[in-house]
């Protein structure tokens, strides 16, 4: 993101992978508007309505800030590190028990094209698995 005046921020939308340019206006470290950008070659200032209007969930007070586990019936607040662990031990788990292909992962077609290099290269590499699976298609 970059700064610009009157409490502008210059950045890319992060709802799918076109990489439509947008400025967020902020108040208070509150997004007020977003409008899309102009000199952005992606986008010339059009934007999605998503892009444009859903950015309240940011400061929701629903909104999960931590990770939560289910323990005893119940989800419980935890630490990144503890719930990056579980999930880590549960495909372990999985993947020892009933090997490789009893793992699948689903990727965006919306995501950007690193984010589903990397999908694609942590069910290879380190699962061991081809089962990948996109809605990328017709």
């Amino acid at each position: 993101m970059v700064a610009t005046e009157n409490n502008t921020v210059k950045t890319i939308c992060g709802y799918c992978g076109t990489g439509c340019g947008l400025l967020v206006e902020v108040q208070d470290n509150i997004i007020t508007k977003i409008r899309g950008d102009k000199e952005a070659p992606v986008n010339k200032g059009q934007t999605c309505v998503k892009g444009a209007f859903a950015y309240k969930y940011v400061h929701a007070d629903e909104r999960l800030k931590n990770p939560l586990i289910r323990q005893d019936g119940k989800l419980v607040e935890t630490t990144w590190d503890t719930a990056l662990q579980y999930i880590a031990d549960k495909l372990s788990h999985i993947k020892n028990q009933f090997g490789p292909n009893a793992i699948s992962m689903f990727a965006c077609a919306r995501s950007t094209n690193e984010s589903n290099y990397v999908t694609q290269k942590f069910m290879r590499a380190v699962m061991g698995s081809n089962n990948i699976d996109g809605c990328n298609r017709t």
